[in-house]
């Protein structure tokens, strides 16, 4: 997974995550990346700086994922993020619940034509979307007050 900083052509900037820089482009080209503040999809990337952490020993690095705790306040923006994607998604999108497997491969292979959709999938069906192609993400979900 890739995150980038994008801005609409109104100035907002959100960031958002893809499988791939492929998958950014492709998602980009048939208009399914919206601006999570007005829904613009006139969006690019924003200049975005490299996330690294320094560990221990001089000159090396280490990805910003390493298990380095989070703070209070980088856990309340995160949920924050989280809950805005998922208005969003809620807002923007169709919910197909559990045929989201099969709609999802439906639009990836032409079958019916490309829409934003959301729905389950368990993390079998997941993995296999993924190995045959079809661009899915997954969004975590916070306990009912967080959400």
């Amino acid at each position: 997974m890739i995150r980038y900083n994008l801005r609409c052509d109104r100035g907002h900037t959100f960031e958002s995550w893809f499988q791939s820089s492929s998958a950014y482009d492709s998602q980009v080209k048939r208009k399914l990346v919206t601006c999570a503040v007005c829904g613009s999809a006139k969006v690019e990337k924003a200049i975005m700086a490299p996330r690294l952490a320094r560990t221990g020993k001089r000159g090396e690095v280490a990805p910003a994922d390493s298990s380095m705790p989070a703070t209070v306040t980088q856990e309340r923006e995160l949920r924050a993020e989280i809950k805005q994607l998922h208005d969003h998604l809620i807002k923007n999108a169709d919910n197909v619940g559990a045929r989201f497997p099969n709609e999802a491969r439906k639009m990836h292979y032409g079958d019916i034509e490309h829409r934003p959709i959301y729905g389950e999938a368990s993390p079998e069906e997941t993995r296999s979307l993924i190995e045959e192609g079809v661009e899915v993400g997954s969004l975590p979900v916070l306990p009912d007050d967080r959400n």
